[in-house]
């Protein structure tokens, strides 16, 4: 297989390193607007993967034209650039041919590209977005437990969180991907499943207490925009409740939430003097400049199905209630692997949408236009993919 990743950056860099080191893949092109990035990091992941499969190239990601033109070289391409590029390369790679996939970032951006379904199926090319953690990875397991569970549940939770080994005030966070991605989190409308019907509500709301065993402090678990992607349109009816929610702990959440608050991630442009700011582009400049940080990361996941509650005879004569059933979980505890010098969140990310692009050119993924992870993907396949990388998801029963 002939690859093509757009972004050199450090999940496109880590997909690199992925797919260099699959038998089947022969070769893998990296590409960034910048050239010597490309190649820097071209010659990093070789270093690291002990082969030479990766070659540099220079790309415009904005511009269709360019794009096009490289995707006719390869089979299936993955973008891991800011979510605000990936429709115009969606569009580029069924003019060419290619199957796409994308890290997301963006519902409605998402939603625009699964529009494109049709047009992608009648040319052959599969279009896969939101394929790295949590939507991707998450949303995959969620659809494993739906069947595990028979179709029906009364809720579908997952809590997702991307934290410092040891978080340290004031911050107590460090950046682990695209500040544009995290700040679109905080501001932009939750979707979700209520009573079975989807419907938005505001984010960073109904924050509650998580715990997890090998996590030092008691973390906080709250609505953020975009993690939950497809699901809620896929399980309505099915799912009373569907959700994700990420993890940080109390502190951090209660000044983000001030932030939020005060306007500070607001687009709309404010004049200062002579100058006119959006909120919202100092706030990106200050978490980059605030949360930079190296210190070794863990990524935590929990996606939950809850089965429906079923009353029995005896409860319904008056009887004690028959017992809860079980709670189906898949668990994921990641961390930072000193070896390779790939973070846990590059580990959890990336590598699931290394996977995804390689199902999509290999075939393993059969399905062609608008791909939703949850339905499309196979999990047997993807579960084992993860185990054989050293990453471990844990299934439990739980009652």
């Amino acid at each position: 297989m002939n690859l093509l990743v757009i972004g050199s950056g450090m999940m496109g860099s880590a997909a690199a390193f992925d797919m260099a080191r699959a038998t089947q893949v022969t070769s893998i092109t990296l590409a960034d607007l910048d050239a010597r990035r490309a190649r820097e990091a071209a010659t990093r992941v070789n270093r690291l993967a002990r082969n030479k499969k990766v070659r540099p190239a220079q790309l415009d990601a904005s511009s269709e034209k360019a794009v096009r033109k490289l995707m006719r070289e390869h089979q299936a391409a993955l973008s891991a650039v800011p979510y605000f590029f990936n429709l115009g390369l969606a569009h580029a790679a069924i003019d060419a041919g290619c199957h796409f996939a994308d890290l997301g970032g963006n519902n409605t951006v998402v939603r625009e590209e699964l529009a494109l379904g049709r047009k992608a199926e009648k040319r052959g090319v599969a279009i896969a977005p939101d394929c790295g953690l949590s939507p991707g990875m998450a949303s995959i397991l969620a659809g494993e437990l739906m069947r595990r569970i028979g179709g029906k549940a009364s809720a579908l939770k997952i809590y997702v969180g991307g934290l410092p080994e040891r978080p340290h005030p004031p911050f107590e966070y460090q950046l682990v991907f695209s500040v544009e991605g995290l700040i679109n989190e905080y501001v932009e409308p939750v979707r979700v499943l209520h009573d079975g019907r989807a419907k938005e509500i505001e984010p960073l709301t109904e924050p509650e207490p998580f715990r997890i065993a090998g996590y030092p402090v008691e973390l906080v678990a709250f609505h953020t925009s975009g993690g939950a992607s497809t699901l809620p349109e896929t399980f309505a009816g099915a799912v009373g409740e569907c959700w994700e929610k990420t993890l940080r702990t109390p502190g951090h959440y209660e000044m983000v939430r001030s932030l939020y608050d005060l306007g500070l991630f607001s687009s709309d442009k404010r004049k200062f003097g002579k100058v006119e700011l959006a909120p919202r582009e100092m706030m990106a400049r200050l978490f980059e400049e605030k949360f930079a940080g190296s210190e070794p990361d863990v990524v935590i996941l929990r996606v939950e199905a809850h089965p429906p509650k079923r009353r029995g005879l005896r409860a319904i004569f008056g009887g004690a209630e028959e017992p809860a059933p079980k709670v189906l979980a898949f668990t994921v505890l990641d961390r930072y692997d000193r070896t390779s010098g790939m973070t846990a969140m590059m580990r959890t990310t990336a590598w699931p949408a290394s996977i995804v692009t390689q199902m999509l050119a290999s075939g393993a993924i059969a399905r062609r236009g608008g791909i939703r992870q949850e339905l499309d993907v196979p999990a047997d396949r993807f579960l084992a993919e993860m185990e054989a990388r050293g990453i471990r998801i844990k299934y439990s029963e739980e009652g």
